[in-house]
């Protein structure tokens, strides 16, 4: 299970010999940061120096001051403000000044910063008068070798925002990045690559991305474009970030990756959140709050065209679902549950993004896999999604894909047919006399498409399907509201055994297909 404050600890990393500092680039002479000697760089050179990496064996990184770096715990962490003054592009070019993450106990292995203008890097260099620190901070036992942590773009100098207070990108902690949406919150993260997530005999591993270099933008541009090197035990790799700020927040990536050894599962445009709990099943008086998640659900735009909602879980035992697909179109956590009233609660999980994935390209066959860990508190990441390439992610094999990541109130190609947006379960059987055992029953509620405009008197007909188990007590209902096209299908299911039971179901009428299909995993109790 992955917890939000103490997954990415690891083993500190030593810092290399750094080349003697010199002024900046003419962007840069009067920022006030202090870089190395300047060296070229491309994105092509970064690919081939990936390559030749994974031909050699992973090297442990040496500790580099971790007595030091433990004292700065999560509070003594809090403290280290950068100095916005001395933000990377603090007066241009561009909109989105960088500011930087300071190291502590939970981000010990210092990720090199660079600035790129002309096909020339220089390696900006770690200085502690670049933070606001507390005079008996242990961070001024640092050395001046010791690098950052993470890096976050402020939202832009002439925007209606304070950028000095507001950020809206941030990458911080292995491979962990994430954006704010539309709803400017906060909420999931995106990661590199997961290796190995779930698999028995086999640790997961978490790769770091080690290096990273600023593009120096354009004047007037909108965009931010930000290169990363990623190394691990298992797998090497070089990332492109192309990422714009709008109403929603895009990120076009291109990947290599190459393996310098086997791995079982290569989890490719990974995505990690948290659900505890929603209207679906709580537990009684575990929290006040009606729910609490950062995602409600998994959606996917198959290849065939497939519009599917599923649901999520907190199961009492770790779950995988891998989901078939070819050349999929589309898939991400979302957030659908937009009404506060449902939370009840300051820290806005209604505005949480939704985050969807865009493959460019064919990525042919292979799964969507969801892993639900069991979980007993909002401070726990307990939910990944990915794509698992079908074919074996063997040593040497290489991986070069491209895909567009959209950080969204919603999904950005949302399916014309009516769409699930609640799913409740309670007692089956018929109310106002005994409940029989082993029955549940389930509600779904479907809004909008096809929907709104059936003729007076029809009903939609729900199609189900079960692993295993009795369908009962089928039925449909308008909804008494007046929201139009908002319908209720319900039923009973009757089962044995505490086997999870996979549901299938979606509304038509006639030949003509009403609503997208609703996945669940049923897990009963007795």
């Amino acid at each position: 299970m992955i917890d939000r404050r103490s997954v990415l600890r690891a083993a500190a990393v030593g810092t290399a010999s750094l080349a003697a500092a010199g002024f900046g680039p003419r962007a840069l002479a009067a920022t006030g940061l202090t870089l190395a000697s300047p060296q070229a760089f491309s994105f092509d050179a970064m690919k081939a120096r990936v390559r030749e990496m994974a031909r050699q064996p992973y090297l442990a990184p040496a500790p580099a001051q971790p007595d030091v770096l433990w004292r700065i715990d999560y509070d003594q962490h809090g403290k280290l403000r950068y100095k916005t003054d001395l933000a990377l592009f603090a007066d241009g070019p561009g909109q989105f000044p960088v500011t930087f993450f300071h190291l502590g106990r939970y981000f010990q292995k210092p990720v090199r910063m660079h600035v790129v203008e002309g096909g020339e890097a220089r390696e900006i260099l770690y200085d502690a008068r670049y933070f606001q620190m507390p005079d008996d901070s242990p961070a001024r036992e640092l050395t001046a070798a010791s690098g950052f942590a993470g890096f976050r773009f402020q939202e832009a100098r002439d925007g209606k925002l304070d950028w000095r207070r507001n950020d809206w990108v941030a990458f911080l902690g292995a491979s962990y990045f994430r954006a704010i949406g539309e709803l400017a919150q906060y909420g999931l993260s995106a990661r590199g690559v997961t290796v190995n997530t779930v698999v028995y005999n086999a640790p997961e591993e978490f790769p770091d991305f080690t290096h990273v270099w600023f593009e120096t933008p354009a004047p007037g541009s909108d965009a931010v474009t930000v290169y990363a090197l990623l190394d691990g035990p298992s797998i090497v790799g070089a990332y492109r970030f192309v990422m714009r700020r709008g109403a929603a927040v895009t990120m076009d990536i291109d990947t290599l990756l190459v393996l310098r050894r086997d791995v079982v599962r290569l989890g490719l445009a990974p995505m990690t959140s948290m659900f505890w709990y929603s209207e679906t099943a709580k537990p009684t008086m575990v929290d006040w709050r009606p729910e609490v998640h950062d995602s409600d659900g998994l959606a996917m735009w198959t290849g065939t065209g497939e519009h599917i909602w599923r649901p999520l879980n907190n199961p009492r035992t770790i779950q995988v679902s891998a989901f078939s697909d070819g050349s999929p179109r589309g898939f991400g956590l979302l957030q659908r549950d937009r009404n506060f009233d449902h939370y009840q609660d300051g820290v806005y999980y209604e505005r949480r993004p939704s985050l969807w994935v865009e493959p460019k390209g064919d990525w042919g066959r292979g799964t969507v896999q969801l892993v639900e860990n069991p979980t007993d508190d909002e401070i726990h990441d307990n939910i990944n999604a990915m794509w698992v390439p079908a074919e074996p992610a063997a040593a040497g094999k290489t991986f070069e894909f491209s895909y567009r990541l959209h950080w969204a109130a919603d999904e950005p190609f949302p399916s014309r047919l009516a769409r699930c947006v609640a799913t409740r379960l309670g007692n089956g059987g018929q109310p106002g006399t005994d409940r029989p055992r082993g029955v549940r029953k389930f509600l779904l509620e479907f809004v909008g498409g096809p929907l709104k405009d059936l003729p007076a008197g029809a009903l939609p007909e729900p199609v189900l399907t079960a692993s295993r188990g009795a369908f009962s007590y089928i039925r449909t209902e308008a909804v008494p509201n007046d929201v139009a096209g908002h319908w209720r299908a319900q039923f009973d299911l009757t089962t044995t055994g505490n086997e999870p039971v996979e549901l299938r179901c979606f509304l038509r009428s006639g030949d003509q297909i009403l609503s997208e299909t609703w996945l669940y995993q049923y897990h009963p109790v007795y």
